[in-house]
């Protein structure tokens, strides 16, 4: 057998006058588009979805005081809502005593969402909310139909986003942003 003569491999050939080693520029660019189209969507839908958790919790939390103003009316007893910064309940005034509405009606106690804020303003002052509910409620729903005034803001998110539930001495209960 008569051995063979190495061959020798050609060049390969290239486009353009030197071969580009990596992505172009162009490339690159694109694919930081789509990076920042997605992070402002990803953005966008986390920043939704608190405005979302705060608004629903500003409307029940008026929702709320409002069907406890309505009962204070339609018994003819006072009913008082205590706030805290873990949540908030109601209490029926019998004599000169404060007793809670536990059960599993619409004036159960509540806890706030994860991460929800309370401030509690009566008369231009911030009220010191305690740790645990006090025995006498901050808030009065009176069986005349009038209400203690009060403006309660709520927090949540960073920087924090915030939704005010209005209170007036007439009884009329409002959100604000």
């Amino acid at each position: 057998m008569a051995a063979r003569a190495p061959v020798a491999l050609a060049p390969r050939r290239t486009h353009g006058p030197a071969a580009a080693a990596g992505f172009t520029l162009i490339e690159i660019l694109v694919v930081l588009a789509i990076v920042a189209v997605l992070a402002l969507a990803l953005t966008l839908a986390v920043a939704g979805n608190t405005q979302r958790r705060l608004d629903d919790s500003a409307e029940q939390v008026r929702a709320r005081i409002g069907h406890a103003c309505d009962q204070a009316q339609l018994s003819g007893r006072e009913i008082g809502v205590t706030l805290d910064p873990s949540g908030y309940a109601f209490a029926r005034l019998d004599g000169d005593r404060w007793h809670g509405l536990g059960g599993t009606d619409e004036l159960r106690a509540r806890r706030w969402p994860a991460g929800l804020r309370v401030t509690l303003e009566r008369d231009g002052r911030v009220l010191a909310l305690g740790g645990a509910l006090a025995r006498v409620p901050q808030l009065v729903c009176f069986s005349s139909g009038e209400l203690t005034p009060f403006v309660l803001t709520l927090q949540l998110g960073e920087p924090p986003l915030r939704r005010r539930v209005l209170g007036t001495a007439q009884g009329t209960l409002e959100l604000a942003p």
